[in-house]
């Protein structure tokens, strides 16, 4: 950093670089401050303030020019009106978002991922946003009430979802994301809807994004009660798209 900086105010030529005459329109006197590429956050949760706000403090005051969102599966497309408390209620629990802020804030000018993510054009912001397809959603949207109660998804369901998946994946969505943890609950104490899926879903989410030829899988789990068979599945799930995935790795003091 400190050979770049004298390299651009004497002159100095690096390997692979140009010199480039003239200075530009702007400069910035960065004496004794740090220099750096803008950071990349991969797990934000944005969703609701991506529709209101233009300014993403804390992250754009800390370095962070781009954010994904919408980890963990909470977040508030697809949505059916009727539905839209639901999902409030998801993410006030789970991410402890006041519940009164989503209602006064959001908007709800969409139903799909794709018309969520053109909401999300219309708007200008001091930082990047990608989004990914949220779990909780896609299942409260195709399953209804089932979805609440933990039921498992039947084969109509899961294509279905496949098919929301893919077409989130072209409309531009970064990968879809689910939980499968305990803390994750409502206000009342309610699990997320994600939080006992059997693998077949899993792997009807991702082969949408097989079908897209984009996309990456984000979990978050409690690797519980068996952590090798969840490891396990999720790696079949992996192979079966082909697609990437990242998760959450946590360390419990009750159980290294």
């Amino acid at each position: 950093g400190r050979r770049a900086a004298r390299a651009a105010t004497q002159g100095w030529r690096l390997a692979g670089s140009r010199n480039v005459p003239g200075a530009g329109r702007e400069g910035v006197d960065a004496t004794g401050l740090a220099v750096t590429p803008g950071f990349v956050d991969i797990h934000t949760h944005y969703a609701g303030q991506v529709t209101w706000d233009d300014r993403f403090t804390p992250s754009s005051g800390h370095g962070v020019t781009t954010v994904l969102m919408g980890n963990c599966g909470v977040g508030f497309a697809p949505c059916r009106p009727q539905d839209r408390d639901t999902l409030i209620k998801v993410m006030e629990g789970v991410e402890d978002i006041r519940g009164a802020v989503m209602n006064e804030g959001l908007k709800w000018e969409w139903e799909s991922f794709g018309e969520y993510l053109d909401a999300l054009e219309r708007k200008s912001r001091d930082i990047d946003v990608c989004a990914l397809l949220p779990h909780a959603a896609v299942r409260v949207y195709v399953m209804g009430e089932r979805a609440l109660q933990l039921e498992n998804a039947n084969q109509a369901d899961i294509a279905q979802m496949r098919e929301i998946a893919r077409d989130a994946m072209k409309a531009g969505a970064f990968g879809f994301s689910t939980s499968r943890s305990l803390s994750h609950k409502t206000l009342k104490g309610d699990p997320t809807p994600t939080l006992r899926v059997q693998e077949e879903e899993l792997r009807g989410l991702a082969l949408g994004m097989k079908d897209a030829g984009s996309g990456m899988l984000e979990m978050v789990s409690e690797w519980a009660p068996d952590h090798n068979a969840e490891f396990a599945m999720l790696r079949r799930v992996i192979e079966a798209s082909g697609r990437p995935a990242v998760f959450t790795l946590t360390q419990r003091h009750a159980r290294p």
